[in-house]
């Protein structure tokens, strides 16, 4: 028997020391916001955090969790900084298919409750590991640091960001 704190509670589980905490969480606790993705921690829809840190769930056996604390997608709007995160990403509308989506919050929360304004070589640095099939990575990006400073970050769109037609050009093209 292992007892694992996840969002606070002590949960006692009867599973091995290698089992990964993913399938605790989603097979024995009935956690299911926390997705499994490719199962060797390189696409990040399964990232916790562990005393605060962002960690791959689907490789980290529930053996090694002793005297830590597990936080899910579930318990990451109780905090200042999670809320703020769901909140942006609500905001700026991030979601799409939103299979990716816990791990994004996640990585996020992590990255702003440790850098409280980050540059975008800091978001890079945080969510590289976070795939995202949609490709919402631009609004990602925005409401991350929409999170961060509290002030609404106008998006910027392809059509916003390609540069401008040369003067007389559509009449050229007639």
């Amino acid at each position: 028997m292992i007892t694992v704190t996840i969002n606070d509670r002590d949960h006692a589980v009867d599973v091995p020391d290698d089992m990964p905490l993913l399938w605790v969480l989603r097979d024995v606790i009935g956690l299911t916001g926390t997705k499994f993705g490719c199962g060797i921690a390189q696409c990040g829809a399964c990232t916790v955090h562990v005393d605060g840190q962002a960690v791959r769930s689907c490789v980290l056996p529930v053996g090694s969790l002793a005297g830590r604390h597990v936080t899910t997608i579930e318990a990451i709007g109780q905090t200042a900084v999670g809320k703020r995160i769901q909140d942006a990403w609500l905001d700026i509308e991030v979601v799409q298919c939103g299979y990716c989506q816990s791990g994004q919050i996640m990585s996020a929360a992590a990255l702003l409750a440790h850098i409280h304004n980050p540059g975008d070589a800091d978001i890079d640095a945080a969510m590289s590991g976070n795939i995202c099939r949609c490709g919402t990575y631009v609004r990602i990006r925005q409401a991350i640091k929409q999170a961060a400073t509290g002030q609404t970050v106008a998006m910027q769109t392809i059509a916003s960001a390609a540069p401008a037609a040369p003067a007389g050009a559509a009449e050229q093209s007639r």
